[in-house]
């Protein structure tokens, strides 16, 4: 295809596509926004607050009813049974293990026998969200984090937010609480919940129009908008978390209001594996790290990056392609961090999987032959998302929306010769001779 050819095609998707892509972007969202944004205000004019609670209540079940219609009935059911297992078990010292256990019975049982799979995989992630607070406040009741069970309206006002009960991300119960104060109104405010709005709109834009071509037009290979998707979600849940009135920190009298859900950057030109699965999704990252990966560790390292991993893939629900990813990016990341931080101690350079403080012991940071070593590890990470991100493609779209067969996992790999595998276990290798 010529230049001419090529710039035709431009403008005409700018046209047919980038409009009417943006325009649907706005009207699918702009309630939702209006919502967190009277709830904001309200946060501020309520001054008591179980008032503020029961409004972040409300807003989060229109928000959700607004999305899924009465489906969302489900997010509420499994919010409900939540606070019924804590009161329960209010007395005990392993509540968040206890109900650990019980929402994954709920998630699983409801995808396989309470409802269709498509509809359940349209609430999926309303449901995570809902379960990863609860267990959180439940881990946190557990340490005396939180020193009290929360009264009904608290914690539903939590697992609802309305900030947060559609699109994520995860916060905790004390951002929860934070928010609902109502700080007072500020331009930064504004700005911050504005200009990550915009970004979710660029990467909506990315994702339907620009995506599907570049890889057609500039690139021998065939990708998706799969993680383009995932940048639109992820920015789009900074703004109407933020527009709600969560994640500020005060410093003194002045109030800073970020959110930072996913970082592109780091995961389209990545560092490592490691940065990969911490920027794609930071606040679950974080969750995972703190509420699974840490009371696991009591097994062994690498045991309990399993069992983050795969409360990760349970908590996605039944889906094998998701699984299988999820696990396979468990070895990746464990395999990666041991290799390098053994070639960081024996060359004594920074080469581990995330960027090593200032202040470190290495005395090679910036040497030529260290920023090499760094960019190959790069280049493999890129290698391994591609290889992972083969899975995400099927062509057929009733297969997206119910979950792909596990024919179709195992085929695309076995097609590419499970070439992402063999290179972890001759990486693995490879660190076991030079222990």
């Amino acid at each position: 295809m010529d230049l001419s050819s090529r710039l035709r095609v431009w403008m005409e998707l700018a046209e047919s596509c980038g409009v009417s892509t943006l325009q649907q972007g706005i009207q699918q969202v702009w309630m939702l926004l209006l919502i967190c944004l009277i709830s904001r205000l309200l946060f501020r004019l309520g001054g008591v607050s179980s008032v503020n609670h029961i409004v972040s209540m409300f807003g989060g079940m229109y928000s959700l009813f607004l999305f899924f219609d009465l489906h969302m009935l489900w997010v509420l059911l499994l919010s409900l049974l939540c606070y019924l297992i804590l009161l329960l078990g209010r007395h005990s010292s392993s509540k968040g293990l206890f109900l650990s256990t019980a929402v994954l019975i709920y998630l699983l049982i409801g995808e396989l026998h309470l409802i269709d799979t498509v509809t359940w995989h349209k609430i999926r992630g309303s449901q995570m969200v809902v379960a990863m607070k609860a267990i959180s406040l439940a881990f946190d009741l557990d340490r005396g984090a939180v020193t009290a069970l929360p009264t009904p309206t608290e914690f539903l006002g939590y697992v609802l937010f309305v900030g947060n009960v559609v699109f994520g991300p995860w916060i905790s119960f004390s951002t929860y609480k934070a928010a609902v104060v109502g700080r007072r109104l500020s331009w930064l405010w504004l700005w911050r919940s504005s200009l990550s709005l915009l970004k979710s709109q660029i990467c909506l834009l990315v994702s339907s129009c620009i995506a599907p071509y570049l890889f057609v037009f500039f690139i021998p290979i065939h990708g998706n908008a799969f993680t383009h998707n995932n940048y639109f979600v992820g920015h789009l849940s900074e703004s109407s978390s933020m527009l709600a009135g969560a994640s500020h920190t005060e410093e003194k009298d002045n109030i800073r209001w970020e959110m930072e859900v996913v970082k592109p950057l780091n995961v389209e030109m990545p560092r490592s594996m490691v940065e990969v699965v911490i920027s794609w999704n930071i606040p679950m990252s974080r969750w995972l790290k703190t509420y699974v990966f840490k009371n696991a560790m009591k097994l062994g390292t690498f045991p309990a990056v399993l069992v983050t991993y795969t409360a990760s893939a349970l908590l996605h629900g039944l889906s094998f392609h998701l699984g299988a990813v999820l696990l396979s990016l468990g070895f990746i990341t464990y395999v990666e961090h041991v290799l390098r931080k053994r070639l960081a101690a024996i060359f004594s350079a920074c080469v581990l999987s995330r960027p090593c403080p200032s202040e470190c012991g290495h005395q090679h940071k910036k040497e030529y032959w260290v920023m090499l070593l760094n960019l190959c590890f790069s280049f493999l990470a890129i290698f391994h998302l591609t290889y992972l991100g083969s899975m995400f493609d099927p062509g057929v779209e009733e297969e997206v929306e119910e979950g792909y067969a596990a024919i179709h996992t195992v085929q695309r790999w076995s097609d590419l010769n499970w070439a992402s595998h063999w290179v972890v276990f001759a990486s693995w290798v490879f660190y076991r001779l030079i222990l």
